[in-house]
């Protein structure tokens, strides 16, 4: 087939695969099983209530970025500043835990403390073999002990010291000696982290921004309700409902493991790493509640190995339309990876009495378990080799495999816009691209 007739082909529309949409210059054709476009940046709606899936806080830094945001929805978002929280030890603390001692029992702000000290004044050394031996190097004993480690277990779903902190450079804030000790007597430790505001629409939850970016779509062919069945990369071509369609460069974002299982002819080493990538499934909670909470936070981290749950957050705090007047929303983020039941709706309604999200379990309108199957990729020994030769791989067929799930990453929404933009700046630079 003539190079000029064939076209990029996305697999995938959400916010990555619409953000390469929208930053190509090559004509394109997009692909989404879904009925609608958005991937997980959709939002739910029950009885009034709405829910994304789990937190979609949108964190901006890159001018670009920014400008589109305000460009699609120019009055529809709001800046909203963070307020979240730690409970652990039976107390509400301010986020981070390592820069936020202060409230924590005595003893426990003492370990902490001094396992800061201790860690601050040991040589640099090698670098550290995982995340366990990541938080001991920069927090300590202590704070490692008593969340970094056990938090982190309930949200990977595995002990930190079988993941590598690879992950973690953005995500994890490295506080100073004198901020640790301003946050445990209760002086101003400074706000710290990626998250310190963020942008979500006033209305109809992160959805709202999904389909406003989605109408920016302009220049190519969108096709909803299409599963990808095979990709042939001798001919070039990809198999999508019985159709075959030649193409100049694959976009995917579909999950790695998912795509490469449809790659016909997969090399025997390549396969081999394939089986090696790893990732927990996230089982949560959308709660819907009869009376306002008297909590004022977004969202809460909860390390406490007793309490089933390892986050939970208020969309309703951070926009009042997310629930009827009166009302909240919440979405709770349970540990365990098992079916949820009625003894785990019973804990999970006690729990969230214990942190202040609701008054009484009675207060509980309805809450319905939802599944998100790749959740967290798992950074363990074998995860470096395999996506540096996954993805070289791929390349090397002119598949570039982007967004969270598509790179085998962990990352924010906004980088799975800059992952569309700059896999489209890519395809359109390389040698043999023609442009309308």
């Amino acid at each position: 087939m003539a190079e000029e007739l064939r076209k990029v082909v996305i697999l995938g529309g959400g916010l990555t695969g619409i953000s390469a949409a929208i930053h190509l210059r090559r004509p394109w054709v997009l692909f989404e099983r879904e009925a609608n476009l958005g991937g997980l940046a959709v939002t739910e709606e029950r009885d009034g209530f709405h829910f994304d899936l789990t937190g979609h806080w949108l964190h901006l830094r890159d001018p670009a970025i920014k400008q589109l945001v305000a460009e699609v929805l120019p009055v529809e978002m709001d800046s909203v500043q963070r307020r979240a929280r730690i409970f652990s030890h039976g107390a509400t603390t301010l986020y981070p835990f390592q820069a936020n001692l202060y409230g924590l029992p005595p003893e426990v702000i003492k370990e902490c403390l001094l396992g800061v000290i201790e860690a601050k004044m040991q040589p640099e050394g090698a670098s550290p073999r995982n995340f366990e031996e990541y938080c001991l190097r920069h927090f300590g004993v202590g704070i490692s002990r008593h969340f970094m480690i056990p938090y982190n277990e309930k949200l990977w779903g595995v002990h930190p010291r079988t993941i590598t902190a690879d992950w973690c450079s953005r995500f994890v804030p490295l506080p100073n000696l004198e901020q640790v000790v301003a946050g445990a007597v209760g002086a101003d430790a400074g706000r710290m982290g990626y998250n310190i505001n963020f942008s979500y629409p006033k209305q109809g939850g992160i959805e709202t921004l999904t389909r406003a970016l989605a109408a920016r779509i302009q220049g190519g062919e969108v096709h909803l309700r299409s599963s990808v069945e095979s990709l042939d990369l001798r001919r070039r071509e990809v198999v999508v409902a019985g159709e075959r369609v030649f193409y100049h460069a694959v976009v995917t974002t579909l999950p790695l493991p998912e795509l490469l299982a449809r790659v016909s002819d997969l090399p025997d080493t390549i396969a081999a790493h394939a089986s090696r990538l790893r990732c927990t499934t996230l089982r949560y909670l959308n709660v819907a509640t009869r009376s306002r909470p008297a909590a004022d936070w977004h969202w809460i981290y909860v390390p406490e190995k007793r309490l089933p749950f390892y986050r939970v957050g208020i969309y309703s705090n951070a926009a009042a339309s997310m629930a009827p007047a009166g009302a909240a929303s919440l979405y709770v983020e349970l540990a365990d990876r098992g079916p949820v039941g009625d003894a785990t709706l019973s804990d999970v309604a006690q729990g969230l009495v214990a942190i202040g999200a609701i008054g009484s379990p009675g207060d509980i309108r309805f809450a319905d378990a939802r599944e998100i199957k790749y959740a967290y990729v798992v950074f363990d020994e074998h995860y470096q080799a395999a996506t540096t030769a996954i993805f070289s791989f791929l390349e090397s067929h002119a598949i570039y495999s982007r967004g969270r799930y598509g790179a085998w990453t962990y990352n924010a929404m906004e980088d799975c816009l800059l992952a569309g933009r700059e896999v489209a700046a890519t395809i359109d630079a390389a040698p043999g691209s023609k442009t309308p």
